[in-house]
C-alpha cells in the first residue's frame, strides 16, 4: 500500500467560510483523494489553519510555522511515497511573508529541501513531491478577510508560475488547484464543500500517475 502526506493549510484543514465551520469529513480534498485513490492508497491528512511555509505566526498559540513543523511528520508517517505541499496562502499575509509571492517561493522551496534531505529509515525510499499552488484569491465580502487578503490577489496570481518554475528545478511534480477550483467570496481564499471536492477529485489521476510511476 502507498502512503500519501498531505501538508497544508486550512485548505487541507477542510475550514468552510460558512459558519464559519468545518467541512465535513468526506467532503475535505484529503478524503475525496483517498476514496477515489482506493485501498491501494493510504492518504494522511495534515492541515493546520494558517500554516505557513516558513514563517512565524505570533497571534496564536500553536505553531504555524511549516518548516518548523514538518520534520516531524515524515519521521511519525514514514515509510511515504508521495508528500503533497499545498502552502502559500498565508504566506501572502503582510505579517507572516510580507504579503509578496516571492517569499512564498522560497518558503515552498526550503520545504522541498527538508523532504529530499530528510534522513528517513535507511530502507525507507525518498517519497515523490507534488506541490499544489493554492487558489487566486477573489474580492471578499468578509471584512476581515479582505483586511488581510485583499491587497495579494494580484501576488496570488504569480504563485502557480513560481511554483511551476520551482518544481522544474527541483525535480518536483507540480498541480495549479486554479485548474480545478475557486475559492468562494465570502472570504476570497477558501473553499466552499463542491470545490474542495473538485480539488481532491482532480488530484486523484494526477496522484495515481506518480505512485504508478513509482511502483514496486
Amino acid at each position: 500500500m502507498k502512503t500519501v502526506l498531505c501538508y497544508g493549510d486550512s485548505l487541507t484543514w477542510g475550514f468552510n467560510a460558512e459558519g464559519p465551520s468545518r467541512h465535513d469529513f468526506a467532503d475535505r480534498w484529503p478524503s475525496r483523494l483517498a476514496s477515489g485513490l482506493g485501498a491501494d492508497a493510504r492518504v494522511i491528512a495534515e492541515g493546520l489553519n494558517g500554516r505557513t511555509t516558513i514563517y512565524d505566526d505570533n497571534s496564536v498559540t500553536e505553531d504555524r510555522n511549516g518548516a518548523r513543523t514538518l520534520p516531524v511528520f515524515l519521521s511519525s508517517h514514514q515509510p511515504l511515497d508521495l508528500v503533497a505541499i499545498m502552502l502559500g496562502t498565508n504566506d501572502l499575509k503582510r505579517n507572516t511573508g510580507g504579503g509578496y509571492a516571492f517569499p512564498a517561493k522560497q518558503g515552498m522551496e526550503r520545504l522541498v529541501r527538508i523532504v529530499q534531505t530528510f534522513p528517513f529509515w535507511e530502507d525507507f525510499a525518498r517519497p515523490n513531491i507534488l506541490i499544489v499552488t493554492p487558489p487566486v484569491f477573489r474580492a471578499a465580502r468578509d471584512a476581515n478577510f479582505e483586511e488581510m487578503f485583499g491587497h495579494a490577489r494580484a501576488e496570488s496570481r504569480r504563485l502557480a508560475s513560481m511554483y511551476r518554475e520551482l518544481g522544474d528545478a527541483l525535480g518536483c511534480h507540480v498541480f495549479d488547484a486554479a485548474e480545478a477550483c475557486e475559492t468562494t467570496p465570502i472570504d476570497g481564499i477558501h473553499l466552499d464543500a463542491e470545490n474542495t471536492r473538485r480539488l481532491g477529485d482532480a488530484l486523484v489521476p494526477v496522484v495515481r500517475r506518480i505512485l504508478d510511476a513509482t511502483a514496486d
